[in-house]
């Protein structure tokens, strides 16, 4: 009795390990080490903005400082590691990683953060989104596959809602700050009014980003890609994704507003 008591608790002891490290592949097949270096450099040019549009560009080292410690690079892949580890498991994990691990699936991912990294160019955004509004209805396979891919992963209304809610937790720090005085469903309304501009913006943004990063791949591959996106381990994938990266935009939208609030009162004294 007493050895199947340890072997039982050694199977418990181990099986955690080994799904922990079955994530950590996953990670990396993903490339979320370099996707948070990204994700980072596109936080600190968005905090360039604020201090352009809510400081007059006075935020100086202190809001830099601010903006660099709130959207730190290693605090964002945790972030989407704690998404990911509940939703992607058992057989959905192993075919992601399965999946990705491969010369398309590899190949994927190389041409997504290269094309996150473009669009982080102006010039390059614009085209691109030029591109994807000129080719938008009509009959183009590939923008099917892409479409299939949106679709699939309820893509378009889960940015929508992740936006509203970051913009929500922005103004509810300024308010809690004292920078504003508004009640919770005046916040609400005001974050709500903007859900069609954010809608007709995300739509725009993510088509050209889909059309982009995947130019380079054949329609077969891309038809690949998208079946992938609809079986159960690529819908628990974009679960997984989006749980982590709900809370963490929440968390920084909010850190981001407190900050704000801080460097307002600053430049009042």
């Amino acid at each position: 009795m007493r050895s199947l008591v340890a072997a039982c608790l050694m199977v418990l002891t181990v099986l955690p390990v080994w799904a922990g490290a079955r994530h950590t592949v996953l990670m990396d097949v993903l490339g979320i080490p370099e996707l948070s270096g990204i994700l980072q450099a596109e936080g600190l040019a968005f905090g360039e903005t604020l201090n352009r549009e809510w400081l007059d560009g006075q935020g100086g080292p202190l809001w830099t400082g601010q903006v660099t410690r709130i959207y730190d690079a290693e605090r964002i892949s945790e972030g989407i590691r704690a998404g990911l580890e509940p939703a992607v498991q058992g057989e959905d994990l192993e075919n992601a990683i399965t999946f990705f691990a491969s010369d398309l699936g590899a190949r994927v991912i190389e041409l997504e953060n290269a094309a996150r990294r473009a669009l982080a160019d102006p010039d390059i955004e614009a085209e691109a989104r030029a591109q994807f509004a000129a080719r938008a209805g009509t009959d183009d396979s590939r923008l099917e596959q892409i479409d299939r891919m949106i679709e699939a992963g309820d893509l378009i209304n889960r940015n929508v809602t992740s936006a509203l809610n970051s913009n929500y937790q922005f103004l509810r720090a300024l308010v809690d700050a004292d920078v504003y005085d508004m009640s919770d469903d005046e916040i609400l309304a005001d974050v709500l009014s903007e859900r069609e501009v954010i809608e007709e913006d995300t739509t725009g943004w993510l088509g050209a980003f889909m059309t982009l990063a995947y130019s380079p791949l054949t329609l077969d591959e891309l038809t690949l890609y998208a079946d992938f996106a609809a079986t159960s381990a690529g819908k628990a994938l974009n679960v997984g994704l989006f749980a982590g990266f709900d809370p963490l935009y929440a968390d920084i939208s909010y850190a981001l507003g407190r900050a704000m609030a801080l460097n307002m009162v600053a430049e009042e004294l």
